[in-house]
This record gives structure tokens, sequence and C-alpha cells, in this order.
């Protein structure tokens, strides 16, 4: 394994980390889903750059632009949820809740 390779999937594994076991905040999970894709990005990036595989070229693009539309996503559900519940604290969203 490459010290690139290892880099990446160290950022990873430490954003899948984050996200299970700090689920305290909602913007905390939301960082770290942010953190997963953006060691993906760079690693089929540098995929692409090492294979010189022009068909896959547009992947890396397509995955930026649904982490874009993720983080868009999440983000208007922190102002809801924090409009709403007046707290981003994972606790206190309950489904069962009304």
């Amino acid at each position: 394994m490459t010290p690139t390779h290892f880099t990446f999937s160290t950022a990873f594994i430490l954003g899948l980390a984050g996200l299970a076991f700090h689920r305290t905040h909602l913007l905390s999970a939301l960082l770290c889903l942010e953190g997963m894709m953006l060691s993906l990005f760079l690693a089929l990036s540098l995929w692409t750059l090492e294979l010189n595989a022009t068909s896959f070229s547009a992947s890396p693009m397509l995955l930026l632009a649904f982490s874009a539309c993720e983080a868009s996503a999440g983000l208007a559900l922190l102002v809801a949820t924090a409009r709403t519940h007046g707290t981003d604290h994972l606790q206190s969203l309950n489904l069962l809740q009304c």
C-alpha cells in the first residue's frame, strides 16, 4: 500500500469512526460525512490519473456534485431542526414525538 492510499483510507476511516462514535450534534455528523466524501473524491481523482483512463474522468466531478448536494440538504435540515427544536442535538430528534 502506497503512502497516498494509506492517507486516503485513513482519512475515510477517521471520518467513519467520527460518524459512528461522536453523534451528539448534527453538525459534527455532517462534517464527518463531508470529510468522507472529500477523501473519496481525492482518491477517485488520483485513481483516474494513475490509470490514465479517460472514460472515468467524469466520475470524480459527479461525486463532487453529489457531495455538494448532500451538504446543502444536510445544512437545510440543520437549519430546519434548529428552528423547530431549538438545538442540533441528535438525541432531541425523535421521530415519534410530535
